[in-house]
């Protein structure tokens, strides 16, 4: 067994980018995982950068900084399924549009909206616009699969145990789990939330909403090249995967209400996963006492594909520190 080999356990986003990382700093990645990629969470997701639900704040903004960054690199090539594109967040009437988050520091065109730029019936509301990143995870997690298999590494339908056996394999574990590890490393703060989202045709939208203050609930519309992702829902501590019809339909009617250019859009199927949060990610490592070191990489909440280069490269540090 070499000393540069390592398991990378889960086929999400952050697993696939870890062993991808962990290649290109000459790593020789096994990658195991119960389900893949397409079967994941990460390929539910909305996937527009912006870290919700993640903390520590300053941790999620340094990792969040470097994500976006690489986004923006390869939002320059179709195949990558990523491509930047411009939106509005809404604030409850009364907010103060000069508190802007920490993360916002580093997006070059982060400015309050005009009055003229909200949707109709919010008098009194007001927001920002920014450019970000949105990621067509349909697309992405193959060709982040697809980087790793011309690198020789396959993803292994494997259901760990124990973080002891994949330690056997190699003297490195990455632990990419998501909810998995509230077994494999015994994590009670890991919980899950349940969220539940539409798929509808693009009826030639490009720009993105989110609404967290819409009396109906948690609303957000992200525009992909062929489709539209129509959210959403963020039920604390719901571990049911089945789909509620009458929720997604008032998901939709939501989303009409905020871009009425989405009143004839098909449905083209309901969607729901569970969000691996905890009260801070847990990004560490740890020795097994078999002598393997583990790092731990899971907790993004509803951030796991925001923050996945910034955390993919931080494993990478601590792998080879």
């Amino acid at each position: 067994m070499s000393e540069r080999e390592a398991v990378v356990i889960g086929a999400g986003v952050s697993g696939l980018t870890c062993a991808l990382r962990l290649v290109e700093a000459g790593w020789r990645v096994r990658v195991w995982a119960a389900e893949p990629p397409a079967r994941t969470t990460s390929a539910v997701a909305a996937a527009i950068w912006y870290p919700y639900r993640a903390g520590p704040a300053d941790l999620v903004e340094a990792w969040g900084e470097r994500s976006f960054a690489v986004f923006a690199g390869l939002a320059a090539d179709p195949e990558t399924g990523v491509r930047m594109a411009p939106g509005t967040e809404l604030m409850a009437p009364g907010g103060d549009p000069s508190d802007v988050p920490g993360w916002a520091a580093h997006i070059p065109d982060f400015r309050v909206a005009d009055a003229d730029a909200l949707p109709p019936g919010r008098a009194g509301w007001v927001g920002w616009t920014f450019t970000v990143p949105i990621v067509d995870t349909s697309v992405y997690l193959g060709w982040l699969e697809g980087r790793l298999r011309r690198a020789g590494v396959t993803v292994e339908i494997k259901r760990v145990a124990s973080l002891a056996e994949a330690g056997e394999a190699a003297p490195l574990v990455v632990n990419c789990s998501g909810l998995g590890a509230r077994e494999l490393a015994g994590d009670a703060a890991l919980r899950p939330v349940r969220g539940q989202l539409v798929r509808v045709e693009n009826p030639g939208l490009t720009r993105f909403w989110l609404d967290d203050y819409n009396p109906g609930g948690l609303t957000y519309i992200v525009p992909r090249r062929g489709d539209c992702i129509l959210g959403g829902t963020a039920e604390d501590d719901v571990e049911d995967l089945s789909l509620d019809e009458a929720e997604g339909e008032a998901v939709r009617r939501r989303c009409v209400e905020l871009e009425p250019a989405l009143a004839g859009a098909r449905v083209l199927e309901l969607r729901v996963g569970l969000r691996p949060w905890r009260p801070e990610i847990r990004l560490e490592a740890e020795t097994l006492p078999g002598g393997a070191r583990v790092i731990h990489n899971y907790g993004h909440g509803g951030a796991g594909v925001t923050l996945s280069w910034g955390c993919a490269e931080r494993v990478v540090e601590l792998a080879n520190g």
